[in-house]
């Protein structure tokens, strides 16, 4: 999306084109994986007064169009992001919750694929690694 003009991504999934919907998508550009009250600071800082709610209806239709990922690791809040239309995984740190891109696997990956879809069109796996980053990883003694 980084290359992508906002206001023809949003025209390319019918959706309008107004000043909140510009400033989630920006945020979310320059903060992947954040939480909603990170975006909510964000697009106040860029446009001004908005309620949690608008930033919340910005972020469903968002979604819902197929603009946004949400994503939700155990434990933690939901966070977006703008990286769409792949199907990467997360890595989040147990210690400090972090969380970066991973692409997915390629080659052999039996994970990735189920042993019995049960008759499901699988659409895609969902895969979230668990460790600790490496701010959080204590120095060797």
């Amino acid at each position: 999306m980084a290359t992508d003009v906002p206001e023809q991504l949003l025209r390319g999934a019918g959706l309008r084109v107004t000043r909140p919907r510009l400033a989630v998508l920006d945020a979310l550009r320059r903060r992947p994986h954040a939480e909603t009250d990170a975006v909510i600071a964000a697009v106040r800082a860029d446009i001004g007064d908005v309620s949690h709610q608008a930033v919340y209806d910005v972020l469903r239709a968002l979604t819902e169009a197929g603009l946004v990922r949400r994503i939700q690791p155990a434990g933690s809040v939901a966070r977006y992001e703008t990286r769409v239309g792949d199907n990467h995984h997360h890595v989040v740190c147990r210690g400090c919750g972090a969380v970066a891109d991973v692409d997915c696997a390629v080659g052999h990956t039996p994970c990735l694929t189920a042993s019995d879809d049960q008759g499901f069109t699988v659409e895609e796996a969902e895969v979230i690694f668990w460790g600790t980053c490496a701010a959080c990883t204590p120095a060797p003694s």
